[in-house]
């Protein structure tokens, strides 16, 4: 799969350097808020990346368990937790095979990291998901890349400036038959260049609430912002909110 080398180098460091310390901080309080979760309990970090958000559960007296599939991320989470000495458990691999040991209070999926899979896989990966929970455990995930999203304003080509003197570029072609997005992305740096394949599954978010139920999931509440403003046709983020049924 295209993700089993993409997340390394310039790629890893143009995404740290996009993200900001208040949206992070945002984020966290739209998990409190509708993760409902305290000190002792156990959270499900799926994409932990290099745990901007695991780090901060943590602080507030909560275990982590992490997957990710970059080595160099999960290296630095490792080295952020030890030295804080945080209960975090960070995991290099495949979260489809991966071995995790459930259940979990809460979990979920941040960062935009919630399109890489086809229909079937991404069935499977929510029922993983379902199925690490304890009954009743809440799961948030967040996407820009849904139709009612992506295709209203479907640009082919973009260029962007991450930051003073490191540069973006984004070549995408929309498979109609596939619903799906090929980016062929460049990014630029101080004389270095290093070019990336994505692919995103593009989902209307009626076949996504679907998919959840599916998996073993209520349907998903459906946010457009992190005020709790219901998702519209448009909006460039959406947040979905469910729980695992009895």
């Amino acid at each position: 799969m295209w993700y089993d080398n993409f997340f390394h180098g310039l790629p890893q460091e143009a995404w740290k350097a996009a993200q900001t310390d208040d949206q992070t901080q945002l984020d966290l309080e739209w998990m409190v808020d509708t993760l409902e979760f305290g000190p002792g309990d156990h959270l499900l970090d799926v994409f932990c990346g290099y745990g901007r958000h695991a780090l901060l559960i943590a602080r507030m007296g909560c275990s982590v368990t992490g997957i990710d599939i970059s080595a160099e991320s999960i290296a630095e989470l490792t080295t952020d937790a030890l030295a804080e000495e945080l209960p975090i458990e960070a995991i290099c691999g495949d979260f489809m095979t991966v071995p995790l040991t459930g259940p979990f209070n809460a979990g979920y999926c941040l960062g935009n990291s919630f399109s890489f899979f086809p229909r079937p896989q991404m069935l499977a990966f929510l029922q993983r998901i379902a199925g690490l929970l304890e009954p009743g455990g809440r799961f948030l995930a967040h996407t820009g890349m849904i139709a009612e999203s992506v295709l209203p304003d479907y640009q082919e080509r973009q260029w962007l400036e991450i930051e003073d003197g490191f540069y973006f570029l984004m070549e995408n072609e929309y498979d109609p038959l596939d619903s799906r997005i090929d980016s062929n992305l460049t990014y630029i740096r101080a004389g270095q260049t290093e070019t990336r394949l994505a692919q995103h599954y593009i989902y209307t978010l009626g076949d996504l609430r679907s998919l959840f139920y599916e998996a073993g999931f209520t349907a998903p509440a459906c946010y457009g912002d992190l005020d709790g403003r219901a998702y519209a046709l448009g909006d460039a983020d959406l947040w979905l909110l469910a729980e695992r049924r009895d």
